[in-house]
């Protein structure tokens, strides 16, 4: 009689066959890190027993094996967006993914059980991706590029969606053009600066001195080392659009004067959610999109630009397009360090204390 050896991995996917899941996944429950209130680090809990809902028929189940930490996730656990998330507590944090379908929903089609794959939620979602057992929809997700390990493919997604929803969904950027990504060391940044490089455009970017050669050898034209230069004379030329990954008051007035007229200005760091949280969903949202609307009148009669928001969405086409370029070598994020997902706490620390300057991904066993 043969004799066969499973390994983990393959344990898992003969037990999703034999169960023939569409609607419900292959756990009941798993472990999963949850935020029951908001605050430091300390909130954070790690449980062994939280509920795997029924699949929709467009979702898809993932085995999680690395998801990264993005800033959004550390805002979000401190309060940022309370006015939206507070009534849905608890939350599960966590945006990016790699891992392994473990079930589909009855519509989709371009995913099986078992193939390794990689995406990022919906800023909005309320149970995320530390967990074993993700769900997220088909658009959501790609093959996983198989140059990558799960680890450094989990670090990608959400960042690059960011950079390409910016810069060629609202600014569509061609060949030829010149961009300016203000900070350009962080992943959105650097992650601008690697598309834009992979459109054909002429980069610049501001960073600290730290970041230069990377971001050199990533193709951009121009480092300007904010710390100990003036960006606004050391920067030559204007640009046909800027990504200001910052937001500050003087970071957005030099990005708008090096503007083109006709060009766009994109800041990751718009009012939405901090004037609801201020003043509530009812009153906040409409102001905070009349506040929106004046910047851009504004700006549009003073300078001759665009400006806008910009915040990450699903994007199919993005996607696969990420996955193209990280699989040719032209776009990746570099990892600092991972942590055992049990270890959350301690990561999170370590991202507000500026411990760990880049990407910090949790590894799920």
């Amino acid at each position: 009689m043969t004799r066969f050896v499973l390994s983990r991995r393959r344990i898992e996917i003969a037990t999703i066959s034999m169960l023939g899941l569409g609607k419900r996944g292959i756990a009941t429950s798993c472990r999963a890190v949850l935020l029951p209130r908001f605050g430091g680090p300390e909130v954070l809990e790690y449980h062994d027993n939280v509920a795997v809902p029924d699949l929709k028929p467009n979702q898809v189940l993932v085995r999680a094996r690395a998801v990264s930490i993005n800033p959004l996730d550390t805002r979000m656990r401190s309060g940022y967006g309370r006015s939206i998330f507070e009534p849905l507590l608890p939350l599960i944090l966590g945006r990016d993914i790699s891992g392994e379908v473990a079930a589909v929903g009855n519509s989709v089609k371009s995913l099986t059980v078992g193939q390794e794959v990689f995406g990022a939620l919906h800023p909005t979602a309320v149970r995320g991706t530390y967990t074993d057992y993700a769900i997220l929809a088909e658009d959501e997700l790609a093959p996983k590029p198989g140059s990558l390990s799960h680890v450094e493919a989990s670090a990608i997604p959400f960042a690059s969606l960011t950079a390409w929803r910016a810069l060629k969904s609202t600014a569509r950027i061609r060949e030829g053009q010149r961009v300016l990504v203000i900070g350009g060391g962080g992943a959105v940044g650097f992650s601008a600066i690697q598309l834009a490089v992979a459109a054909g455009c002429h980069v610049s970017t501001t960073c600290g001195g730290e970041s230069i050669s990377r971001i050199l050898a990533a193709g951009a034209e121009q480092a300007v080392d904010y710390t100990t230069e003036d960006a606004e004379i050391a920067l030559k030329g204007h640009f046909d659009a800027v990504l200001d990954t910052i937001g500050v008051p003087d970071m957005e007035r030099t990005g708008i004067s090096l503007l083109k007229r006709g060009g766009h200005y994109m800041t990751l760091q718009g009012e939405a959610a901090s004037v609801t949280d201020r003043y509530g969903l009812a009153i906040g949202l409409p102001m905070a999109t009349a506040i929106l609307l004046k910047k851009q009148i504004q700006y549009r009669y003073s300078h001759g630009i665009e400006y806008w928001w910009n915040y990450m969405r699903a994007d199919a086409e993005g996607l696969h397009e990420i996955r193209r370029l990280s699989e040719a070598g032209k776009l990746h994020v570099p990892v600092d360090k991972t942590f055992p997902i049990s270890q959350v706490r301690e990561a999170h620390e370590a991202k507000d204390r500026r411990r760990i300057p880049g990407k910090v991904v949790l590894e799920i066993d």
